[in-house]
């Protein structure tokens, strides 16, 4: 009874959710004959890869439903392949998440670090920004997203007239990794609401900011299936409508050459074309339009603790990253500094895995963003589900790093 009024509380009935009762999450380490041997499961029902190895000795987190389970642990045992229980019941974590945010306590047009806020709240606190910070905020619709939620941009600036060299940052454009919105929301409120503080990051430099790329999937996480990754386009097939793209799979630069799929039921389905969700074509034709000003783009993720830069389409290095890569280690540093764990860091491809289509590749190989970095915040055993009491540290700790990408921007160009 206490679960079904807490969900009531925020608007939805316990029985439109998705249930994860019984799913497990195992920690596998496999050698490249055995990943080979796992990745057979990728797009079968019942199971949710949650990342993937690079190489041989790395680990690979795999949910599986209850139904799959006993297969699959004989599979396991046949392969002589070893395992840990990393989440023993993923429903435990999202009914305490429930719980945490229908009873936290909400201030009206404010944010706090301990709790993840909805999309029309993120929307009325950049509202309530731009009435108190007239001289330092200003907000652009973008458009609107394939369920007509709108997509809007902060911009924070102290002047220039649009001819300051500027950053771009996004968030959520995975739905379930909540953590990325929460991070672009701290970066907002440190340079507005504490800018005295913090002013140095913003006397000669401006910034763009959309804390969420992918408002439907973030919307139906929250409301729906906490695991959900992709848009929420309505995708025909044959024998059943699979709805969403992923959306960092989606720009046209190298599109589905690799890391992707062309199965409207996968997680990693790269979409009838490039550039067929709505939200991509609006973060598209607004870093096309300030193109020139953008020298530095960031994208938040989770999870995994990666810093990486182009290219993800292929291991071959760009002819600048010495310069990324550099660049990302005094980030990493100073992240370190402040408490935090260092950072995997290098090329999508060469660090994490192959995934053609991403947002960070476009940004640099199209638009002309040299500067273009993808952050995978956290490596927790919650994986996705980050309690909302580490959201303050993460957030925290990271943006020292983010201190660091403002002051290269400030000072080279």
């Amino acid at each position: 009874m206490r679960l079904i009024l807490l969900a009531a509380l925020l608007g939805v009935a316990i029985a439109s959710r998705v249930s994860y009762e019984g799913y497990k999450v195992l920690r596998l380490i496999p050698n490249e004959e055995k990943l080979q041997l796992l990745k057979t499961f990728r797009d079968r029902q019942g199971f949710d890869f949650w990342n993937e190895p690079h190489k041989h000795g790395e680990k690979l987190d795999i949910m599986v439903s209850p139904v799959e389970q006993p297969s699959f642990l004989n599979f396991l045992e046949d392969n002589k392949i070893g395992f840990t229980v990393l989440n023993e019941n993923v429903q435990t974590l999202i009914d305490a998440e429930i719980k945490h945010q229908a009873t936290v306590p909400k201030t009206p047009r404010e944010i706090s670090f301990n709790q993840y806020y909805r999309h029309s709240e993120i929307n009325i606190y950049l509202e309530e920004l731009a009435v108190q910070y007239p001289d330092l905020v200003q907000l652009e619709s973008i458009g609107l997203s394939y369920e007509n939620r709108e997509m809007v941009v902060i911009k924070i600036s102290t002047g220039g007239n649009g001819n300051r060299p500027a950053v771009l940052v996004d968030g959520g454009i995975h739905a379930r990794e909540w953590i990325a919105p929460a991070m672009a929301l701290y970066i907002i409120q440190q340079l507005v609401e504490n800018n005295a503080a913090n002013s140095d990051l913003t006397d000669e430099v401006d910034w763009y900011i959309l804390p969420v790329l992918n408002p439907d999937g973030y919307e139906y996480s929250h409301t729906s299936d906490r695991m959900w990754r992709k848009s929420r386009s309505a995708i025909p097939t044959t024998t059943q409508v699979c709805r969403g793209v992923d959306q960092n799979r989606n720009y046209d630069f190298h599109w589905m050459e690799n890391g992707a799929s062309d199965y409207p039921c996968s997680e990693i389905y790269a979409g009838e074309e490039a550039f067929s969700e709505p939200e991509n074509q609006h973060i598209r034709d607004f870093a096309e339009a300030h193109k020139d000003q953008i020298k530095l783009y960031l994208t938040f993720h989770s999870y995994g603790e990666y810093l990486l830069y182009p290219w993800g389409y292929t291991s071959a290095l760009p002819s600048d990253w010495q310069t990324l890569q550099a660049l990302a280690e005094e980030v990493d540093d100073a992240h370190a500094a402040a408490g935090g764990n260092h950072f995997s860091i290098g090329t999508s491809t060469n660090v994490l895995y192959a995934a053609a289509g991403g947002s960070d590749d476009y940004m640099k190989g199209v638009v002309g963003i040299d500067l273009s970095f993808t952050v995978e915040l956290t490596d927790t055993p919650y994986g996705f589900e980050l309690p909302a009491s580490l959201i303050e540290p993460t957030v925290t700790r990271f943006f020292e790093g983010v201190r660091v990408f403002g002051r290269h921007v400030k000072e080279n160009f």
